[in-house]
């Protein structure tokens, strides 16, 4: 299997080497940046990446900014923002362009470890997921034949997108775009609001959300911790005040809802039978 790709960008010295070290020790193969400019030239340079540690205070073009270009030219690469000078304000904005994590220095070693390892799963198992459906259309292409093939791309067409309200999903370029504007969401964030458009104003379980977008069983407790942060992150990204969401929805005790009607008044949380699950 070949190794993954990583690009550390920062502006100190010390702190950049020894991370890139670490990593090398671990098998990743490292690139490594010293600024904004340095990195953007990376990454339009090699096609190969896989993750990126971006320090968010760079001179000259800082993280923020690379997060944005690395977002725009290669969407599927798990970017990391590290800092020492963090702030809500800056963690949201990171979400919202579309970073996997938000990490404050000093960061211990093992942690900065464990996220990228997780990062790079979430990749492996949407680059899995990718090539299982590219297989199938290909064998579903070919059992169908000449007359399949004529009538195939109006139903192609119609799976392709997927729309609620301002909220367009583009399951073949992995895009969502909310009024317009194109929502930067990792893997998992696509595939959690695909399942919730899927069942838009029904009632999701955390359980059915983490079957539906990671394709695995997970225990009740295990299943609300995972599909609490994704959520918040989801929120982060789409509601105009994430502490008033007026698209993901909690329901009290049973879990989220993706609701057609967003002129809900903005926060209002639908009764259930126990305590919400709390993002």
């Amino acid at each position: 299997m070949a190794k993954a790709h990583i690009l550390v960008v920062d502006d100190e010295a010390a702190e950049r080497i020894t991370l890139g070290e670490v990593l090398r020790l671990e098998g990743y193969h490292v690139s490594l940046a010293a600024s904004g400019e340095e990195a953007l030239s990376l990454i339009q340079g090699d096609p190969s990446l896989d993750l990126a540690i971006l320090d968010l205070r760079l001179p000259g073009i800082d993280g923020l900014k690379v997060l944005d270009a690395l977002h725009k030219s290669k969407p599927e690469v798990i970017a990391i923002l590290i800092t020492g000078y963090g702030t809500l304000d800056t963690a949201i904005q990171a979400m919202r362009k579309g970073a996997y994590d938000y990490l404050l220095k000093p960061c211990p070693v093992e942690k900065i470890l464990e996220t990228v390892r997780r990062g790079l799963a979430e990749l492996a198992g949407e680059r899995h997921r990718r090539l299982l459906v590219e297989r199938l259309q290909h064998t579903a292409q070919e059992l169908l034949g000449t007359a399949g093939e004529k009538s195939a791309p109006s139903a192609v067409a119609e799976e392709r997108f997927l729309q609620v309200g301002n909220v367009i999903v583009d399951r073949a370029k992995h895009l969502v775009t909310l009024d317009g504007r194109q929502l930067n969401l990792t893997p998992t964030e696509f595939r959690l609001l695909e399942c919730l458009l899927q069942r838009v104003d029904e009632v999701c379980t955390p359980q059915e959300l983490v079957r539906c977008a990671q394709g695995y069983e997970a225990d009740a407790w295990g299943a609300r911790s995972i599909v609490r942060v994704h959520i918040r992150r989801l929120r982060s990204k789409m509601e105009p005040v994430p502490e008033h969401p007026r698209y993901i929805l909690n329901v009290r005790g049973i879990g989220y809802m993706f609701a057609s009607n967003s002129d809900r008044v903005s926060g209002e949380e639908i009764p259930g039978t126990s305590s919400s699950p709390k993002t």
